[in-house]
């Protein structure tokens, strides 16, 4: 897959993305079949197989259960060949969700992530909204302690996950990424993502298989034919769909 440049961040993503909500957590979720969760076996293989079949973003969140911590284990030791992204903002524990947005929370989170998934820094931190995309941009902290953290050296670029076309527009006056919902079913954020590229501001698609419902191959094959798009995140448990899915990139 040819990279391609994540707006001005100075990364460079290959086309799809691999989410790793599936190999961390399997509670309340939106997919259509339920599943369990791997073990550790098994995901060493995947996560080393998603590497060598030349996918080099992998998207990751404290909210994904033991995902983070199963990234840092397998992948440490090739921590230079892919393009790390996170979360802060949600955390899933005994079943629930909870969220905070607090300059301390927020520089407790990335200092766990930094310390489950091994690393030293961070390419990406989204803000792992909650749906009130505004409230959390404008009266809570997070914004100005994601950019002393990229200052500080600890982050490379930050960025918002949003639920709001709103939301999404707001934070291209901070972000240097945006990731945004958009799929064959759901094109609201299209002229979010075209003001995304004319400043700058790297898109990243979430959930553009509509957590499994759509078509793989058309999915992938639409949201890439949109130019702005630098990425397309896409999870699963199985290595064969995955290189079924790089195959459906190869033709967009």
């Amino acid at each position: 897959m040819q990279l391609r440049s994540l707006g001005s961040t100075g990364l460079l993503v290959t086309p799809l993305g691999f989410g790793a909500f599936k190999i961390g957590r399997n509670e309340k979720v939106k997919y259509p079949q339920p599943y369990d969760l791997p073990d550790d076996a098994t995901v060493e293989r995947l996560l080393n197989g998603v590497l060598d079949a030349g996918i080099n973003l992998f998207d990751t969140a404290p909210a994904y259960g033991i995902s983070e911590e199963r990234i840092g284990k397998c992948l440490s030791s090739r921590r230079g060949e892919f393009v790390l992204s996170t979360k802060v903002g949600e955390r899933f524990l005994n079943g629930e969700s909870s969220f905070d947005f607090t300059g301390p929370g927020v520089r407790a989170s990335v200092t766990e992530s930094l310390r489950r998934l091994r690393t030293e820094v961070l390419d990406i931190v989204f803000v792992h909204s909650n749906g009130d995309d505004l409230a959390i941009q404008q009266q809570t902290e997070v914004v100005p302690t994601l950019q002393k953290l990229k200052h500080a050296g600890y982050v490379r670029a930050i960025g918002f996950s949003g639920k709001t076309v709103a939301g999404a527009a707001a934070a291209l006056d901070w972000a240097d990424v945006v990731m945004v919902e958009y799929q064959l079913r759901d094109t609201s954020h299209a002229d979010v993502i075209a003001s995304a590229a004319s400043r700058g501001v790297g898109v990243v698609v979430k959930k553009g298989l509509a957590s499994g419902h759509l078509p793989p191959a058309d999915a992938i094959r639409f949201v890439l034919s949109n130019p702005h798009v630098a990425s397309v995140i896409v999870g699963g448990l199985s290595l064969e769909h995955l290189k079924l899915n790089i195959a459906a990139v190869s033709k967009s």
